[in-house]
C-alpha cells in the first residue's frame, strides 16, 4: 500500500526558511508524478509544486522562485525547499503521488509564517 508521510513543517517568520520532506513507500517517488499541494482555511487548495518522473518540475506563479522541488530517490523522498516565506504561505501542506491514473494523499504537514 502507498503511504506518504510529511515532515518539517513548523512556525516560522516572514522571510524565513523551512525544508518540507516527504517520504513514500509502496511508491517510488523515481517513477511517479509527485507534487506538493497546499490548503489554507477559507482559501482554495492549490497545487504548489510538481516533479515529474522524468524530473521535469513546476511551480505555482504565487511561489515561484522562492520553493524548490527535489526528490532524492536513495531514501525515496520528495523534498520542498521553502525560502522568502510569507504569512500567505501559511497552510497544511500534503505530498501526493500519481500512478496509473490514481492519485494518494498524505496526511499533511502544518506550515504557519508569521508576520
Amino acid at each position: 500500500q502507498v503511504q506518504l508521510v510529511e515532515s518539517g513543517g513548523g512556525l516560522v517568520q516572514a522571510g524565513g526558511s523551512l525544508r518540507l520532506s516527504c517520504a513514500a513507500s509502496g511508491i517510488f517517488v523515481s517513477g511517479n508524478t509527485m507534487r506538493w499541494y497546499r490548503q489554507a482555511p477559507g482559501k482554495q487548495r492549490e497545487s504548489v509544486a510538481g516533479i515529474t518522473s522524468a524530473g521535469y518540475t513546476n511551480y505555482a506563479d504565487s511561489v515561484k522562485g522562492r520553493f524548490t522541488v527535489s526528490r532524492d530517490n536513495a531514501e525515496n523522498t520528495v523534498l520542498l525547499q521553502m525560502n522568502s516565506l510569507k504569512p500567505e504561505d501559511t497552510a497544511v501542506y500534503i505530498c501526493t503521488a500519481e500512478r496509473r491514473g490514481r492519485i494518494y494523499w498524505g496526511q499533511g504537514t502544518q506550515v504557519t509564517v508569521s508576520s
